[in-house]
């Protein structure tokens, strides 16, 4: 449903600012700069963040529990990558299974214990078996041609006489909307998909580990630990791809968070350690 809404933002956003010539173009300079993003995603994550590729025989039962959790999942073994940073935080990156990493910080394995980190590993496989950067490469594209349109319109002046013939547009005042209202929709609408692939990928570590307690115990020492320790390396580029956004500010700023709050996610995996749970398949 938020898919169908983006794309119906971005159909009447491209009527409204310059016709079909205007959404056609939009769409076609987005997809060309999200097209080397995606193909080159993990790469470039993972060189941001100075990340470095542990091997099975530095960090054997890192690799056992990564090893097992796949088994379960049924799905590739990802590679492994450590973050030299104190701060403690995890992200999956890759564009399919066949092509995933996941990263872990050393901060994390020093502050979690052995069940927490295997429910942040497990939260993390969620993500690439359930092709999560592939659904936020699409909703990217389709807010990034937002972007695009809006900035055509208010540098080529789409709003007065360069109008389509046909008269295809929507109107000055639609064309306005469509410049002021589209791209700041288009991002809440994006943060909203983040958001709620978060939930989905906490609900089937869970039950991929077994334990959705430990998983909840993790994410509340995570989020402890990001207000004492700020992170090093990340940036706020990428902060969509942690497990718990380490720049999360309180308040007013929270709505604009691309991650559920904390408290949330923990109430809903202790729900599911009350309830019982099974290993996914």
């Amino acid at each position: 449903m938020l898919m169908a809404a983006l794309t119906a933002l971005l159909v009447w956003a491209g009527q409204a600012i310059g016709g079909q010539s205007g959404l056609l173009l939009a769409l076609v300079l987005a997809a060309v700069m999200n097209f080397g993003t995606y193909w080159f995603s993990d790469r470039i994550v993972l060189r941001m963040h100075g990340a470095e590729e542990v091997s099975e025989h530095a960090a054997p039962g890192l690799h056992g529990m990564v090893q097992t959790l796949a088994m379960r999942a049924r799905m590739p073994v990802p590679k492994l990558y450590l973050i030299r940073d104190e701060a403690p935080n995890a992200f999956a990156t890759g564009r399919d299974p066949e092509h995933a990493a996941v990263a872990v910080t050393q901060g994390l394995l020093r502050v979690l214990n052995r069940e927490e980190v295997e429910g942040v590993l497990a939260h993390e496989l969620a993500h690439v078996r359930n092709r999560d950067t592939l659904v936020m490469a699409i909703a990217a594209t389709l807010a990034g041609a937002l972007s695009t349109l809006a900035n055509m319109a208010m540098w080529t002046g789409l709003l007065g006489g360069n109008r389509d013939e046909e008269g295809d547009g929507g109107g000055p005042f639609a064309g306005l909307l469509g410049i002021l209202v589209a791209p700041f929709a288009a991002m809440l609408i994006q943060m909203a998909i983040s958001r709620s692939r978060e939930y989905v990928a906490d609900e089937y570590g869970a039950r991929l580990s077994g334990n959705p307690a430990s998983l909840a115990s993790a994410l509340k020492k995570i989020e402890a630990y990001s207000t004492r320790v700020p992170t090093e390396t990340g940036s706020p580029a990428t902060a969509h791809l942690y497990i718990v956004n380490p720049f999360a500010g309180g308040g007013f700023v929270r709505l604009f968070s691309t991650h559920p709050s904390t408290e949330e996610r923990v109430a809903r995996l202790m729900d599911m350690h009350r309830s019982g749970y099974g290993v996914a398949a």
